[in-house]
């Protein structure tokens, strides 16, 4: 396996890294008209449009629009029909996962100034929010519990999931994982058409005030084309990971972290920094010895080849700052001592910390959210959480001797601007 090989000391190292790291989706104008088709029709014919599509592209001729609709005991029954070990599992991950968001809820406060005029933020829930999940044989439950669990501890009211079933095919962990989340409803209809129907809503399907959840291209170019109709969580791009190692942690682990994030799939980017050469190379032998026990192999292959690199820095700190220009989805700081090296680290979606700290934790089940920014985003976005299903509301209540004071400011400014009615509206307050 060549995987590239780059060192800060090279003259064109900026160049080759910026052409590493660059990644614009191509716009595929059919998709794109597809899409756009897709979502007008189904504004415009509601069920009707969506029985057609479904039918359509996951080969089911549900009978009426009643169908789409899986009954509650159905996701309590895949829930109870579980192994030991997977109900376990799943219930273990959703506890930490809850744990965690619950520190995210913000509150409403308020406070009085010295004129005794009133002024705060309230803080509400959504209503309704939308939640895709890829369906068929792929079995995504961890991505149910992170999209789902944030919203009901935010206090969402209503969950209304979306999960394509192609063939009929419906995945029992899934169902489970949208049991034990609180999911209030569940529809078997999955791609644009499934975005569409949560934006406008049609006469089964209620419309949301977000979508959230990933999806393939269709669902990322239906869900920028209705952001704005509602909310969206984000369009991401491919998967990536950045370790940065001091040269000390088991070259077969970094390997093996590495594969973690390139096996999702060929666009994946995986990168190391490391300012020990020696352990760089046994990290490449490490990852040629284990290419072949992978079954995703072919796919590992090709992400490594393609955009994945192993990078030589003079030192830790400069580690630091190529980090932050990269500004990764998954950092993994592998390292003995971490918390020396966190505050020099702005940019990441997650960072794990310490050799023991895999990726793939906090993919399932560390507690954190594993819904991140990706192509460099993370310099402005965060990962998703309880305050993505939260809304602020500015509070003000303006007392008598308040309304003399900002009334003066308010006139001055406003008939500067030449807002007339802005400025009397405000002077009438003041008895004049």
């Amino acid at each position: 396996m060549n995987i590239t090989r780059l060192s800060t000391q090279q003259a064109d190292f900026d160049a080759k890294l910026g052409k590493l790291l660059a990644f614009e989706e191509t716009a595929d104008e059919k998709l794109e008209a597809t899409v756009a088709a897709i979502i007008a029709d189904v504004k415009g014919r509601g069920d009707a449009a969506v029985l057609e599509y479904t039918r359509k592209f996951d080969r089911l001729p549900l009978a009426d629009a009643a169908a789409m609709e899986l009954p509650k005991s159905e996701l309590k029954a895949a829930f109870e029909g579980l192994p030991a070990d997977q109900k376990n599992a799943l219930q273990q991950a959703a506890q930490r996962v809850t744990s965690y968001h619950k520190k995210q809820v913000q509150v409403s406060w308020n406070y009085l100034d010295d004129d005794g005029t009133m002024l705060g933020q309230q803080v509400t829930p959504l209503d309704r929010v939308g939640l895709y999940v890829p369906g068929g044989k792929a079995a995504y439950p961890s991505s149910v519990l992170m999209n789902a669990l944030p919203a009901k501890v935010a206090g969402v009211a209503e969950l209304i999931m979306v999960v394509p079933t192609p063939e009929g095919v419906k995945n029992p962990l899934v169902l489970a994982a949208a049991y034990l989340s609180g999911v209030d409803r569940v529809f078997t209809i999955g791609g644009a058409q499934a975005v569409a129907a949560l934006a406008y809503g049609t006469e089964t399907i209620p419309k949301v005030d977000k979508v959230v959840g990933p999806g393939n291209a269709y669902v990322a170019s239906a869900k920028r084309r209705v952001f704005g109709v509602c909310g969206i969580d984000m369009i991401a791009g491919p998967s990536e990971i950045l370790v940065i190692c001091d040269g000390k942690t088991d070259p077969d682990w970094v390997a093996m972290d590495l594969f973690s994030q390139a096996e999702h799939d060929e666009l994946a980017q995986a990168i190391l920094l490391s300012p020990d050469a020696a352990f760089i190379e046994a990290v490449a032998s490490s990852a040629n010895k284990l290419l072949e026990r992978m079954p995703r192999k072919d796919i590992i292959k090709t992400a490594l080849e393609n955009r994945g690199a192993l990078i030589h820095v003079a030192d830790m700190d400069e580690a630091c700052r190529i980090s932050n220009r990269i500004a990764p989805e998954h950092l993994e700081l592998s390292v003995g001592d971490p918390q020396t090296w966190l505050p020099k680290l702005k940019h990441a979606g997650a960072i794990f910390m310490g050799r023991y700290t895999s990726e793939s934790l906090g993919d399932y089940c560390a507690g954190p959210n594993h819904v991140l920014p990706t192509s460099g985003t993370a310099r402005f976005s965060s990962p998703l959480g309880v305050y993505d299903f939260q809304k602020r509301s500015s509070l003000i209540q303006v007392s008598p001797k308040g309304a003399q004071k900002l009334g003066e400011i308010a006139s001055v400014l406003a008939f500067g601007e030449g807002l007339q009615a802005h400025a009397q509206s405000a002077l009438y307050r003041k008895g004049q």
